[in-house]
C-alpha cells in the first residue's frame, strides 16, 4: 500500500537560498534575519507566495510532499529540532519556514486600486493587540474577500509566527496595513468612496439594517474597551450584532466573521 503524501504548497519557482544540516537552536526570529512560519497551512501558503524570499525549510516528516521545482531544498529534522526554533507551545505541525517579512501595504496603494470599483470591504481593526485574532481576522478576510485588513503601527502585534498561524494561511494573500493612525486612515477610506460601518454593542442599528450595497469598511475595536471616541466618531454609521444569549458580544474574530458574512450577503 502506497503511504499518502502530504501536499504543502504548489509553487512552480522559488527564489531564496538552500541551505542543508541540522536545525540550529535560538526561539522566535532568526539570528540572520527573517522569521520561523510554522504549521501546514501558513508554511503552504508561504512556499506558494512568489513575493516572499525564504531561507530554509524544515520538515519533520521526510514522506512530506513539497512544490516542485521549488529551488529550496528541505532539511529533514525532528519535531523536537524544529520545536527549538520557535516559541514554546508553537503548533508546527511537523513544518517551520524561515522567511523574510512582507512588504508593508499602504492604505493610499489599497484606496487608488478600489478608487473605480462600485463594491470593495475592508476590515479596521482599532488597537485590537491578540495575534491570535489578527491572524483569525485575516482568515475571514481571506474566506469573504476582504481587500485587506488595517491595524495601528503602535497598538497591533507585530507579524509573527503565531499570528501566520492563526491565519492559516490569509497572511499571504490579503494585505495588512499598518497606519500610524486609524482616524486619519477612515478619512482615506472615505475619500475614496468608502462607507465607514464602526460595530459598537450600543449602537441603535442593528448590522442587518445597515446598507452594505457598496463599498464599505468594518472596523472593530479591542474586545472590553471596544471602539476609542475618536474612531467611533469617524464612523459613518455604529452597527450592533444582536446577542440573544446570555453572553452579550463576540470576539474580535468572530465579530469580524459575522459582519463580512453580513457584506458579502447583500452582494
Amino acid at each position: 500500500m502506497v503511504k499518502k503524501r502530504k501536499h504543502i504548497g504548489n509553487r512552480h519557482a522559488q527564489t531564496g537560498r538552500a541551505q542543508t544540516g541540522r536545525a540550529q537552536t535560538g526561539r522566535g526570529a532568526a539570528a540572520g534575519g527573517g522569521d520561523w512560519l510554522y504549521g501546514t497551512h501558513a508554511v503552504g501558503a508561504a512556499l506558494a507566495n512568489p513575493a516572499r524570499t525564504l531561507h530554509r525549510l524544515l520538515i519533520a516528516d521526510p514522506e512530506a510532499e513539497t512544490p516542485p521545482g521549488l529551488a529550496l531544498r528541505p532539511e529533514i529534522v525532528t519535531r523536537e529540532q524544529i520545536a527549538a526554533l520557535l516559541p514554546d507551545g508553537a503548533v508546527h505541525q511537523g513544518f517551520a519556514l524561515l522567511a523574510d517579512a512582507l512588504k508593508t501595504a499602504a492604505i493610499e496603494d489599497f484606496c487608488a486600486a478600489c478608487r473605480d470599483r462600485d463594491r470593495a470591504a475592508i476590515i479596521v481593526l482599532d488597537q485590537v493587540t491578540d495575534p491570535q485574532n489578527v491572524g483569525a481576522v485575516l482568515r475571514s478576510a481571506a474566506v469573504f474577500g476582504a481587500g485587506a485588513v488595517v491595524v495601528s503601527d503602535r497598538h497591533a502585534p507585530p507579524v509573527t509566527g503565531a499570528l501566520a498561524k492563526a491565519a492559516s494561511g490569509a497572511l499571504e494573500t490579503v494585505p495588512l496595513i499598518r497606519v500610524t493612525n486609524i482616524s486619519r486612515a477612515l478619512e482615506a477610506l472615505k475619500s475614496a468612496g468608502f462607507w465607514c460601518a464602526g460595530l459598537d454593542a450600543a449602537a441603535p442599528m442593528a448590522l442587518a439594517d445597515a446598507d452594505f450595497s457598496g463599498k464599505t469598511a468594518l472596523v472593530i475595536g479591542a474586545e472590553g474597551r471596544g471602539l476609542r471616541r475618536l474612531t467611533r466618531e469617524n464612523c459613518d454609521l455604529l452597527v450592533r450584532i444582536p446577542a440573544a444569549g446570555a453572553i452579550a458580544s463576540l470576539n474580535v474574530s468572530n465579530a469580524a466573521a459575522v459582519a463580512l458574512y453580513e457584506f458579502t450577503r447583500r452582494q
